[in-house]
């Protein structure tokens, strides 16, 4: 019965932002932008503030690990839920983080038009492999044109339903990276599989966290060889905080 309680509540805090979203986004940017950043930036409080007190599980950011972040930076993380990109957002406050993900989240309701009004790079799904390289391409100078921006790629593809960490591809991020040159925060996450559907929710998950953490920061690689060892040392790094995180 609470988990219930607690998730009409969770559906209540999103609803008026939500409504207003879908209402503006095909008439006006400038009032979709400011509903997509208000859902980013108040409601998100929100959402964990009502985990937190009826379910007890609660964000924990790392803050020590971004202490020696540079001014801009490409993330590259695991990925477990549509709620990471929630995490981030408020891990990373007072940046412009900005997702590579994929066009079928257009259907998600908010989530596509929330991450369209606000610029994000939106992969076609269905669309040949030099589509998407291309697509990456132009975020990647947009990345270069504004240096508020703060890429954030999930070398998985895809999210993990049971919160095991899936193998690294290589393309999307060595694209990105070759048009940014940006020195590469590798972050952990954990706890968002937890909270991946409404089954979840409803059984009656209770205590735990949703952590992020920056576990190392590398130069910009300046050829494919360094591209591939940060990706394949990227996994292993995450693989043993997940793993840490778990004990």
């Amino acid at each position: 019965m609470l988990s219930f309680f607690c998730l009409i509540l969770l559906l209540s805090a999103i609803f008026f932002p939500t409504f207003m979203l879908t209402l503006s986004y095909p008439f006006s940017h400038k009032a979709a932008l400011f509903w997509s950043n208000y859902i980013t930036t108040r409601t998100d409080r929100l959402f964990f503030a009502i985990l937190k007190m009826y379910r007890h599980f609660e964000l924990k950011g790392d803050v020590k690990s971004k202490e020696n972040l540079p001014n801009q930076f490409l993330v590259i993380s695991n990925h477990q839920s549509l709620i990471d990109i929630v995490v981030y957002l408020r891990y990373f406050a007072g940046k412009k983080v900005r997702f590579v993900a994929k066009d079928s989240l257009n259907d998600v309701p908010m989530v596509g038009k929330m991450l369209r009004s606000q610029k994000h790079c939106m992969i076609p799904r269905k669309g040949s492999a030099v589509v998407a390289m291309k697509t990456l391409k132009d975020f990647g100078e947009r990345v270069k044109a504004d240096s508020s921006i703060i890429p954030v790629i999930y070398p998985e593809g895809t999210r993990s339903k049971d919160g095991h960490l899936g193998k690294f591809y290589s393309a999307g991020f060595r694209r990105l990276e070759q048009t940014v040159n940006l020195p590469v925060a590798v972050c952990a996450l954990d706890g968002g599989w937890k909270l991946s559907n409404l089954t979840r929710i409803l059984s009656g998950f209770k205590r735990g966290s949703y952590k992020v953490k920056v576990l190392k920061v590398y130069d910009a690689p300046t050829d494919k060889e360094q591209e591939k060892r940060i990706l394949e040392e990227a996994h292993e790094l995450i693989s043993e905080q997940l793993v840490e995180w778990r004990k």
